[in-house]
C-alpha cells in the first residue's frame, strides 16, 4: 500500500536531485582518490585560448600546469574538467624514461633533451619557463612513485605507458620507442657480475654513446674524459667534461649501472686473460702519437709508450685485464719454451698447425720426408719487437721460420746419401743446433734445441723401404755376431763358475796341498841356494885350472916355437950344406924319423898280426905302408916347408 508523500517532502527531493544534477553537470565538485592525480583542463577563460605550446601557463583555456591530489576539489561551474590518472610507479630495480610533449625543439645533432638547467619533471611550469626541451629526456626515473603531469610528460616504464590521451600518430611513435627500449633491455640497469663457473663470467661492457659532439678526424673511439660522469650514468656531466658520441674507450666492469639506454648502449665482451707463460703485446688503434722507443738499431717499426697509438713497448704481464678490444688487440706471445713440429697431424703448440714434414733430396736422388721439432724461446722483453716485425707468432712461424728451417735441411741433405743421412742424424742435429742459433737471434728469438726424426718415404715410394730393410738385415747380422760372442763369454763364465764351485768343494785338500807346495818350494829354494854355492865353488876351481892350463900352454908354445926355430935353422943349414941329391936324402931321413915318432906315439904294430896273403914281391902290408909313407911324407914335407917359410919370415 503506497503512502502518499507530502508536498514538502517532494519539493525537497526534487531540489536535492536538481542540485545533484547541477553538481554533476557543472563539474563544480570533484573527488580525487589519494592514489590518483587530477589533471585540470580549463574549458573557457576570459584570457582566451593558449596561443603557443601545449599547456596554459597564464590562465588561458587548456591544460593547466598544476595537478590536483587526493580529496574533494571545488571548481567554478562549467569551466573546468578534471582528468583523473594514476601516479607513475617505477618498480624496484627498474628504469623509467620520460618524453616531453612540449618545450623547445632539439637543435640539430642533439639526440636527447638537455636537462642541465631543468631536471625536475614535477614542476611543469618551471620546466616550460626554464627552456626545457621536448622529446626524450636524458634524465631517467628510478624506482618509486612520481607525481608527474601526464599532459606534458609521457613516462614509459617496463609495465605501462603513462600519458594523457594521445592521437594516433603519437601512439605509433611511442609504440616504436617502446620497441627500441625493449630491444636494448633498457628498463633494466646494466648489471655486470662475475659468476664462478658461468659462461657469462669475466665480462665487461663496452659503451656506445648516442648523443653529444661527434668524434674528431682519424679517431675511432671517443677518448676517456675521466670519472665525473659516474660511469655514463650522468649524461650532462659527461658532455660537460668533453665527452663525445660514439664507442667509448672506457669500459664498465663489475657493478650495477643505471644508464639511459637512449643515451648510451652497452655491448658485453669478455675480459682479456693473459695466462701464465705468456705476455700480451698491445697493438693500440687509438690514442695520441707517441715517440719511437725502439732504438736506432731496430728498423722494423715504432714501439711507443702505453696510451699511444701503435705497438706498446712494455708488454702486459700474466693476469686479467678489462681491455677494450675495439681500442686495440692483444697478441699473446709465449715466454716459456714452445715446440714447433714439422709433422703432419701432430702439433707441439698452437703455432705449428700448418707445418708439414720437410721433403728432402739426398745426394743419391732419394726424396724422403724429414720430421723434426724445434724448441724456441722468446724473451718477454723482445715480444713487442716480434709482434711489430711479424704481426704475431703464427705469421712468424709460417712466413719466416718454416722457409728458413726447410731450406737449411734441404741444403744439408744434398751433401749426403740417404744412408749417410740416417747414420749421421746425431751429427746433423748438433750442427743444425749451432747453425740455426745465430739465424734465430736475428729474429729476436732464442733457439733452444732441434730434434730430428727418422726420414720416411713419401706415399708410394718403396725404394727407401728397400734400403731400410737392407740396413735392418745388416744390423740383425751384427747383433747375431754379438749374441754369439756374448754366449761364448757366458759359457766361459759358466766354466769358471764350475771350477770355482769344484775348488770350493776341495778347498780343504787344496789348502793342504798349497801348504805342502809352500814347504817344498822352501826346500827347493834351500837346495837351489846350496847348488848355487856349489856351482860358484866349481866355477872358481875351473877358473883356476883354466888359468893353470893357459899358463902351461903358453910355456909349451914358447918352447915349441924355440925348438921349431932351431930345427928350421938346422934344416936350412943342412939344406945349404947338402945340395943336389944330398938334400933329398936328408929330407927322407927327416921324414922317416918323424914317421917313426908317429908310430911310437900311436902304438901301432909295425908288423901286421894277420896276413892277408901275398906274392913273392909285395903284400898288403907293404902296399899300405907305401901308401901311408907317401901320404905322411907329403904332409910332412908340406909342414916342413911351412915352418921353414915361417922361420924365414921371423928372421
Amino acid at each position: 500500500m503506497l503512502v502518499p508523500l507530502s508536498s514538502g517532502l517532494v519539493i525537497s527531493l526534487i531540489a536535492f536531485i536538481a542540485v545533484a544534477i547541477f553538481l554533476l553537470t557543472s563539474r563544480m565538485v570533484r573527488y580525487i582518490p589519494n592514489d590518483r592525480i587530477g589533471v585540470v583542463e580549463k574549458l573557457w577563460s576570459g584570457s582566451g585560448s593558449v596561443q603557443s605550446g601545449l599547456l596554459a601557463l597564464n590562465g588561458e583555456a587548456g591544460f593547466q600546469p598544476e595537478l590536483r591530489r587526493g580529496g574533494f576539489h571545488f571548481f567554478t561551474p562549467y569551466q573546468y574538467r578534471v582528468h583523473i590518472h594514476p601516479m607513475v610507479s617505477v618498480t624496484q630495480g627498474k628504469i623509467a624514461y620520460v618524453f616531453a610533449r612540449d618545450g623547445i625543439d632539439l637543435p640539430a645533432g642533439q639526440t636527447l633533451a638537455d636537462n642541465s638547467r631543468v631536471s625536475d619533471f614535477r614542476d611543469v611550469r618551471a620546466f616550460i619557463e626554464g627552456a626545457g626541451q621536448k622529446g626524450p629526456q636524458r634524465k631517467i626515473l628510478r624506482e618509486g612513485t612520481h607525481i608527474i603531469n601526464p599532459a606534458l610528460f609521457v613516462v614509459m616504464t617496463d609495465e605501462a605507458t603513462y600519458s594523457l590521451s594521445l592521437d594516433a600518430q603519437e601512439k605509433l611513435y611511442y609504440e616504436k620507442m617502446r620497441g627500441v627500449l625493449d630491444e636494448r633491455n633498457a628498463f633494466t640497469p646494466v648489471v655486470i657480475k662475475e659468476v664462478t663457473g658461468s659462461h657469462d663470467s669475466d665480462q665487461l661492457a663496452v659503451v656506445t654513446v648516442q648523443d653529444g659532439p661527434g668524434l674528431l678526424k682519424d679517431e675511432l673511439l671517443a677518448p676517456d674524459v675521466g670519472d665525473t660522469h659516474n660511469s655514463f650514468q650522468e649524461p650532462e656531466r659527461f658532455i660537460a667534461a668533453g665527452g663525445r658520441r660514439g664507442r667509448q674507450e672506457r669500459v664498465l666492469v663489475e657493478g650495477t649501472y643505471y644508464i639511459n639506454r637512449l643515451f648510451a648502449t652497452v655491448e658485453f665482451i669478455r675480459k682479456t686473460i693473459i695466462p701464465v707463460g705468456y705476455v700480451g703485446v698491445v697493438v693500440s688503434y687509438t690514442g695520441r702519437k707517441g715517440d719511437d722507443l725502439s732504438g736506432k738499431e731496430y728498423s722494423h717499426g715504432e714501439l711507443v709508450e702505453a696510451g699511444c697509438r701503435g705497438v706498446w713497448r712494455d708488454p702486459m704481464m700474466p693476469g686479467k685485464y678489462a681491455f677494450n678490444t675495439y681500442a686495440g688487440k692483444i697478441e699473446l706471445v709465449p715466454t716459456t719454451n714452445f715446440v714447433l713440429m714439422w709433422k703432419s697431424g701432430e702439433s707441439g703448440s698452437n703455432f705449428d698447425k700448418n707445418l708439414r714434414e720437410i721433403t728432402l733430396i739426398t745426394k743419391d736422388a732419394f726424396e724422403p720426408n724429414l720430421p723434426l721439432s724445434v724448441v724456441v724461446h722468446i724473451d718477454y722483453r723482445k715480444a713487442p719487437m716480434v709482434v711489430q716485425r711479424f704481426g704475431n707468432v703464427g705469421q712468424l712461424v709460417e712466413q719466416t721460420l718454416d722457409p728458413m728451417v726447410s731450406s737449411y735441411f734441404k741444403n744439408v741433405s744434398q751433401t749426403k746419401t740417404f744412408i749417410e743421412l740416417i747414420q749421421s742424424r746425431s751429427e746433423l742435429q748438433n750442427n743444425a743446433s749451432q747453425d740455426m742459433r745465430e739465424r734465430f737471434q736475428a729474429y729476436s728469438l732464442e733457439f733452444q734445441e732441434v730434434l730430428i726424426g727418422t726420414p720416411k718415404p713419401q706415399a708410394g715410394d718403396t725404394k727407401i723401404e728397400s734400403i731400410m730393410a737392407q740396413l735392418r738385415d745388416r744390423q740383425i747380422a751384427r747383433e747375431q755376431v754379438e749374441t754369439f760372442a756374448q754366449k761364448q763369454i757366458a759359457a766361459d763364465k759358466e766354466r769358471e763358475l764350475n771350477e770355482a764351485e769344484q775348488r770350493a768343494a776341495k778347498q780343504k785338500e787344496l789348502t793342504g796341498s798349497l801348504v805342502d807346495i809352500s814347504i817344498k818350494e822352501n826346500q827347493g829354494s834351500a837346495s837351489v841356494k846350496a847348488a848355487e854355492k856349489k856351482r860358484q865353488e866349481i866355477e872358481a876351481l875351473a877358473q883356476a885350472e883354466k888359468f893353470k892350463q893357459e899358463m902351461e900352454g903358453a910355456g909349451r908354445a914358447s918352447a915349441i916355437k924355440s925348438v921349431g926355430e932351431a930345427e928350421a935353422a938346422a934344416i936350412k943349414a943342412k939344406s945349404e950344406a947338402m945340395e943336389g941329391e944330398g938334400a933329398d936324402k936328408q929330407l927322407m931321413q927327416t921324414v922317416m924319423l918323424r914317421l917313426a915318432e908317429s908310430f911310437e906315439a900311436s902304438r901301432t904294430p909295425l908288423v901286421p898280426q894277420i896276413q892277408m896273403g901275398g906274392g913273392s914281391e909285395s903284400n898288403a902290408f907293404t902296399t899300405l905302408m907305401s901308401l901311408m909313407s907317401s901320404l905322411k911324407a907329403g904332409e910332412l914335407a908340406q909342414s916342413l916347408k911351412t915352418e921353414s917359410a915361417s922361420a924365414s919370415t921371423a928372421r
